[in-house]
């Protein structure tokens, strides 16, 4: 960190903070059950053997555990991980405490998830307008008041804000100057630019692109030919320029829930039984989330079965009931014979819109 150097490091135009919790759920865990601090800890759905790893510490990261991994495979690699249950409400109240001190320096702040956040501090007057030191201070408040830690990056946009708040992980912080930018995005891997996927990664590994300083050798029409629409947005982003602001109005498209099963479900009244459980829950957190005068525009589900084949499908509507989803669920359920380990449902909501949205939770 360079904070006693700030004057030397000029900003022109904009000063953003990208706040990430390390390892969030599983710290807040560890913060209420202390006797697991020096043990590799999973957060995991709620089975142990069928579940999937949400997150984990940084101990069971060396094992090579890591997030999205079944908890089977997690224990396989690590004997000594301890899994807990995952407590979303817990969650949701320790991030809004987050977000309380982030409104102490600004109020442009662009939540991206529970655990992690765009700060616009351009106008803030606090620590001289040094977001550094801005930085420092939030950081140091989350450990005092709530006794976990967080990783910032600060920067003049936010594609650089987020590169730089995983150079010093965890519990670290990282900033990218405007006079660094030029030289700073070249070694940037290609998989770390906002909007690669695997599936675009695989196409510019394809043609030898690995680094900003690859893509930079490709003109800007070469690659919207290689990658359509996207290419334009590469072509800026692998030259550290991205004129995304920091949205405190960041409109949420969809709202999902699903569940993993200790016991395959192999029978319609078994899945009619949980799908009622997951439609309950979806209710409640469109009306926690407020959401509920938003206009819904399709519904749909997820089923994976116990051979991990997975199948989707969705349908329009404009209004929510349990009879869409079980519709769903007969008449994609194709495999009947194949015990199915996991449901999920949820609605894409229409942005465009806003009315009251009827719940049927009878």
């Amino acid at each position: 960190m360079r904070i006693n150097n700030f004057n030397k490091i000029k900003f022109n135009k904009n000063k953003i903070i990208h706040v990430d919790m390390d390892c969030f759920y599983a710290s807040v865990e560890i913060r209420d059950k202390p006797q697991y601090a020096n043990k590799p800890v999973a957060v995991a759905g709620n089975s142990q053997s069928r579940g999937v790893v949400t997150t984990c510490n940084y101990l069971a990261r060396k094992f090579g555990v890591k997030s999205a991994m079944p908890s089977i495979t997690a224990r396989k690699i690590c004997p000594n991980i301890i899994f807990l249950p995952v407590n979303m409400d817990k969650y949701r109240e320790v991030s809004n405490e987050v977000h309380k001190i982030y409104r102490c320096y600004t109020r442009i702040i662009e939540p991206v998830s529970l655990d992690e956040a765009y700060l616009d501090v351009t106008k803030s007057e606090y620590c001289d307008g040094n977001p550094e030191q801005m930085a420092l201070q939030i950081r140091k408040k989350i450990y005092e008041d709530l006794k976990i830690t967080a990783s910032a990056g600060i920067s003049s946009n936010k594609f650089l804000a987020k590169i730089a708040s995983d150079w010093k992980k965890p519990n670290g912080q990282f900033t990218i100057a405007d006079e660094e930018i030029k030289n700073f995005v070249l070694e940037i891997p290609i998989r770390k630019i906002h909007g690669v996927g695997k599936k675009t990664e695989l196409v510019l590994k394809d043609k030898n692109i690995k680094t900003c300083k690859d893509l930079q050798k490709f003109s800007r029409y070469d690659l919207i030919k290689m990658l359509g629409k996207y290419g334009n947005t590469l072509y800026y982003l692998c030259r550290g320029i991205d004129d995304r602001t920091v949205n405190p109005n960041r409109i949420r498209k969809s709202l999902s829930v699903e569940d993993t099963y200790t016991d395959d479900l192999t029978t319609q009244t078994s899945c009619s039984r949980e799908l009622k459980i997951l439609y309950k829950e979806l209710i409640k957190r469109i009306n926690n989330n407020d959401n509920k005068h938003k206009l819904v525009k399709s519904c749909f589900i997820k089923i994976k079965y116990n051979d991990f084949k997975l199948t989707t499908s969705q349908r329009l509507c404009e209004n929510l009931s349990f009879d869409i989803f079980f519709d769903l669920l007969k008449k994609n359920n194709v495999e009947k014979n194949k015990p199915i380990r996991l449901l999920g449902l949820g609605v894409n909501f229409d942005n465009n819109e806003k009315g009251q949205l009827n719940l049927d939770i009878s």
